[in-house]
């Protein structure tokens, strides 16, 4: 499912037009990643938790030729998911 499905899907649960459904899903989406941005963690009750994992300056190995590379520290969206979520999955 992409973003125009998702919002389609939206509209037809909600009874919103597709347009204001768009909207609502665009509004949820740059919610949850300003929050990321500040580091914030977002947690949706029943569904799961969006947080960032810092990933501090390391070396690793690269494959083709075997010599070590330094990577510098970055940040990263996680997401783990609910327990609700997890049991709707797996019925």
């Amino acid at each position: 499912m992409n973003k125009t499905e998702l919002a389609s899907a939206v509209a037809t649960k909600t009874g919103l037009k597709k347009k204001d459904a768009a909207a609502a899903v665009d509004a949820v989406f740059e919610a949850i990643t300003d929050s990321l941005t500040e580091s914030e963690k977002v947690q949706i009750v029943g569904f799961g938790t969006f947080k960032v994992k810092e990933k501090p300056d390391h070396y690793a190995r690269n494959p083709r030729t075997g010599g070590e590379t330094f990577v510098k520290a970055s940040k990263s969206p996680a997401f783990t998911p609910g327990k609700t979520l997890k049991e709707n999955i797996n019925k």
